[in-house]
């Protein structure tokens, strides 16, 4: 039994490509419309599952311009191809997270076999493949609770001597049931064996962690730059983000950031550590208190009522990076403010505070071990004052 998977996110490709041939079918893919068809034509597939929302061509050099590459549902065109002008009877399943009712309508009358709306399960995919096209063996591996999220996300991850406090069984736990998810670790340089540990919490999971290595320590700011530009070039994100590694902000909370971005029209969503009714926010007492007068300075600098703008987790759509990420930034830990003082010399003021969403988080501990000391604190207020200027 063959299958043919398209879909334009290569996270979502190779877990269903995994998933499939260890239940004993033979798997192709493709990642656009214009190379589905040809692979279709070759491979005479028995079953093909498609993605409604991805581009028709790879290139713009591939269009032939009868169709257009951004059209809305451009994936029905498989379904057009095969059900229509090849008049075959193989069955077409669609996954994706399109719910508008139009479109899962025209591709039912088109002849479509079958519909799944992510999120969805690796086991529920081959229930529903087994149905339409028979069984081939049983998988001798555990896909329970193992997701295919709506929304492919990169999450950079800023790492500086971090050799102690790295929880490996934690990221690989996360990958292992998030199959929507990537990880970038970025090395800062570090000096212990960082790069190391690294190193072996990637194994076995290549395709959801990768390592982006710097020779020199150049801050947090620098560190997550380069990552998130890294991620940026990669065309299968939908959204990407940061989180620091000590986890301090845990995985739950930044699934809904990641929920609340892709729900709305924010560009960027922005963890908060507010104490709060049901949350549990841990600091140091010492540090809670001059995080207060930080950010009252933060505030007036920045012309908008943001409650915490150094919360190390933050999401963004693509469009920010390639907008404010560009220029090295001034400071090394207020590189947050930076971003949104960038945001308001392009959007104007008033656009970015509509652009721009804080979420509370339900959890935020404060680990020990981290880098910014109450000196570096204090240097603060001045790298505070260099901005005002700076983006005046």
């Amino acid at each position: 039994m063959k299958i043919l998977i398209v879909d334009d996110q290569q996270l979502v490709l190779l877990s269903l490509e995994k998933c499939l041939t260890d239940l004993g079918y033979e798997v192709r893919s493709a990642n656009n419309v214009f190379d589905a068809i040809a692979e279709y034509d070759e491979f005479l597939p028995n079953l093909v599952i498609a993605d409604i929302n991805m581009p028709v061509f790879n290139t713009v050099s591939d269009a032939d311009q009868t169709i257009d590459n951004n059209a809305k549902a451009a994936g029905l065109e498989i379904v057009k191809y095969i059900k229509v002008i090849k008049k075959h009877e193989i069955p077409v399943m669609i996954l994706s997270g399109n719910n508008d009712e139009d479109v899962i309508l025209k591709g039912f009358e088109l002849g479509v076999s079958d519909y799944m709306k992510k999120p969805l399960s690796l086991n529920e995919i081959g229930a529903r493949v087994k149905r339409l096209i028979g069984v081939r063996k049983e998988s001798s591996v555990d896909n329970n609770n193992r997701l295919i999220q709506n929304n492919c996300v990169g999450v950079v991850i800023p790492c500086y001597n971090e050799e102690s406090r790295l929880s490996g069984d934690e990221f690989k736990k996360f990958v292992h049931k998030n199959l929507g998810y990537h990880l970038c670790f970025v090395n800062d340089g570090s000096k212990d064996k960082t790069l190391e540990v690294l190193q072996e919490l990637r194994k076995g999971k290549e395709e959801y962690i990768s390592i982006y290595d710097c020779e020199k320590n150049g801050g947090k700011a620098e560190a997550v730059r380069l990552g998130m530009l890294h991620l940026a070039k990669q065309t299968q994100f939908d959204y990407i983000g940061f989180l620091d590694a000590d986890l301090s902000t845990n995985f739950e909370d930044f699934e809904d950031l990641v929920q609340t971005i892709s729900n709305s029209n924010y560009k960027i969503v922005s963890g908060s550590r507010i104490n709060r009714m049901g949350a549990y926010i841990a600091k140091e007492s010492a540090r809670a208190i001059f995080s207060k007068i930080i950010n009252f300075i933060i505030r007036k600098t920045l012309g908008m009522d943001f409650k915490d703008t150094q919360c190390g987790a933050k999401i963004m759509s693509k469009e920010i990076i390639e907008k404010t990420f560009q220029k090295k930034f001034l400071t090394k830990w207020l590189f947050d403010v930076e971003i949104f003082m960038r945001m308001k010399k392009i959007y104007g003021a008033e656009e970015t505070k509509k652009l721009v969403c804080e979420k509370p988080l339900n959890r935020w501990v404060h680990v020990d071990g981290s880098k910014l000391s109450f000196k570096d604190s204090f240097k603060i207020i001045f790298q505070i004052g260099q901005i005002a200027i700076h983006y005046k």
